[in-house]
């Protein structure tokens, strides 16, 4: 009878769990699986290889690997997280959480409303309002900075796509925090500000100790996104002469744009496995930050 109850309990478990399985595996796993066999075909968009692809092996791989193009894209990928997802959004939300944790709810929830319309708001419909606001003759950021005949989008075009990506993403750093900053007790935060500490000091030795874990999440999170983030081709496509082309828009130029798929494939599994690197830097960082805080509770109760 145990054994009938038992083998129904774990059908029944299977039959909630399937639906999900199923979804997971024919959106993730045989994508996964598919772009891993383009990789190491020569397939194309058009001519013999488009019908009749064949096998090479790595060679799609080590000709990404010492193609200057990659190399580049790659850098200039990490240039674009480290300066719009890492220096940007993760400071700014915070930095806007903070601030309107002290004001009143009337006005908290303005600022948070606006920050978040930047959010949700299509990627295509903002990539227009940008191209508004940098256009060289009459865009709004010239009018009001007095330079006329700027071309903001050409001259300075990673700083541009930084810009833009720090405006659009800051939002969900900044709820994030707000939620991590409510498990911050306010008389731990007066009681150091009676004992005259400053801000900073306030924030080092009150706030970050209880938000070090949202934080790592944070981070993990919206450099995963804006490492595989595709808007900014709307705004540059990669231009002018590859100085925006991160690594989402080099494989599309080079999968669509130049039709080399077995190529894209390939440079796609490595993005994948670089996206696995981050993973695994931050479940390290996880693992140690939870043994330092196992680690103290006994140290506490001994006390």
């Amino acid at each position: 009878m145990r054994t009938d109850a038992a083998g129904l309990g774990r059908g029944g478990a299977l039959a909630f769990v399937l639906p999900a399985l199923t979804l997971i595996g024919v959106f993730l796993v045989f994508p996964a699986l598919w772009t891993i066999y383009l990789g190491l075909t020569d397939y194309r968009l058009t001519g013999l290889a488009a019908a009749h692809p064949r096998i090479v092996g790595t060679e799609n791989y080590t000709s990404a690997l010492s193609d200057e193009r990659f190399r580049t894209s790659l850098w200039l990928t990490l240039q674009y997280v480290g300066g719009s997802a890492i220096a940007g959004q993760a400071v700014l939300g915070f930095a806007i959480a903070w601030t309107v944790r002290g004001l009143r709810p009337a006005v908290r929830r303005a600022v948070e409303g606006l920050v978040l319309l930047s959010w949700i708001l299509p990627g295509s419909v903002v990539a227009f309002l940008w191209i508004a606001l940098l256009d060289r003759d009459g865009g709004t950021l010239n009018a009001l900075l007095g330079t006329p005949g700027t071309a903001w989008l050409l001259d300075h075009p990673m700083l541009s796509i930084i810009v833009f990506n720090i405006w659009r993403g800051t939002a969900f750093s900044m709820m994030l925090y707000s939620a991590a900053l409510e498990n911050v007790p306010p008389s731990h935060l007066e009681t150091a500000r009676l004992a005259g500490a400053s801000v900073l000091g306030r924030l080092r030795d009150v706030v970050l100790p209880r938000i070090k874990g949202h934080v790592l999440t944070n981070v993990l999170l919206i450099s995963l996104w804006t490492f595989n983030d595709f808007t900014p081709f709307l705004l540059t496509a990669g231009g002018p002469e590859g100085r925006s082309e991160i690594l989402p828009v080099y494989v599309y130029n080079v999968a669509v744009g130049g039709g080399r798929l077995g190529v894209g494939a390939a440079i796609s599994f490595l993005i994948l496995l670089i996206n696995l690197v981050f993973a695994l830097v931050y479940l390290r960082l996880l693992r140690s930050r939870r043994r330092e805080a196992t680690g103290a509770v006994p140290a506490a109760r001994g006390t």
